[in-house]
């Protein structure tokens, strides 16, 4: 019965999932007024469970290590209990989030509710110095990054078009943004898919490439069902934005988290996406940077809170 509840409990994460992040590569799609929310977030399904079938078909070489392994003894790591608590709290901390309309990292609120179920396991002996690597230096590089890129891309396509006379051809701009809308969500699904199923790899009962095609079909639900508020947030009320402004963000987004992922770099693709979106706003002075500081604050108390659910629900199981 634990591991059936394990089971259903990454399905929920891997729905909270869908529901706050698939929308994120499609958002200046729709802000941009290049195609409806309907089509935005079919092509953001369709190109997430590609990445996902993707994950499937390579296995274990890319199934990321979100086990708690190196953040406490692989005794408690490995244990259903901790790996249900996490489940259940980083699942409820994504739904939390995209209920209220806040986009967040899905990675930090692993990080958040392992550690919270590592304090009540092993006490203040958790290795804190993953936070550093997983969560403040994320926080601190993919703003930053993704602001000054996607600002500088808009500024320079935008002087260009002015300076050279640029007849701009809206169907290539629209080809280029869907590409780059597709990419992003590819990598997404690619990443996501292989870092949720490795909660459930202590079960034996069911296939890796069963797990992965299951946990990217919720994933799938979770973008189709509740992505309304998130495609609000980042579409509508970080900034206005129009063709160009919209390309250049996804465009930048899509180059970094590319980069990211080749090189190792803690970067959160969630930052980066609302980032690559504020970044463009802020160079027609049409961003909303009250929104954007509400969502910074969120993505500050995202780990704390998921920390706390994550102990309350270990200990909870424990007993």
């Amino acid at each position: 019965m634990l591991l059936i509840s394990l089971f259903i409990a990454t399905l929920f994460l891997a729905y909270a999932n869908g529901a706050n992040d698939n929308f994120k590569g499609v958002a200046t799609l729709f802000g941009s007024r290049t195609t409806s929310y309907q089509t935005a977030i079919l092509w953001a399904t369709f190109t997430t469970f590609a990445g996902s079938l993707t994950a499937t078909y390579l296995g274990r070489t890319i199934v990321k290590e979100f086990t708690g392994k190196g953040i406490l003894p692989d005794a408690i790591a490995n244990a259903p209990e901790f790996h249900l608590a996490v489940a259940i709290a980083s699942g409820l901390t994504v739904l939390l989030a995209t209920t209220m309309g806040f986009p967040i990292s899905t990675s930090h609120s692993l990080i958040g509710a392992m550690f919270g179920a590592g304090l009540v396991a092993f006490g203040l002996q958790v290795n804190f110095a993953i936070l550093g690597i997983y969560f403040i230096f994320p926080l601190l590089l993919s703003p930053i990054i993704a602001i000054a890129f996607s600002a500088g891309i808009y500024s320079l396509i935008n002087y260009l078009s002015i300076r050279l006379n640029w007849q701009l051809n809206h169907k290539i701009i629209d080809t280029l943004h869907y590409i780059s809308a597709g990419i992003f969500s590819f990598a997404r699904g690619l990443n996501d898919t292989s870092k949720i199923v490795s909660i459930v790899l202590i079960i034996d009962y069911f296939s890796l490439s069963g797990a992965m095609i299951t946990i990217a079909m919720a994933m799938g639900l979770g973008g189709l069902l509740n992505s309304q508020k998130i495609a609000e947030t980042m579409s509508t009320k970080i900034t206005s934005m129009n063709r160009i402004q919209g390309v250049s963000a996804n465009i930048i987004t899509s180059i970094l988290v590319i980069l990211a992922s080749n090189f190792g770099l803690p970067v959160s693709t969630t930052h980066v996406a609302v980032s690559s979106i504020f970044g463009v706003g802020l160079v027609g002075s049409k961003a909303n940077k009250y929104i954007f500081y509400q969502i910074l604050l969120v993505w500050l108390v995202n780990l704390p809170i998921a920390t706390i659910i994550g102990g309350i629900t270990y200990r909870l199981l424990q007993g």
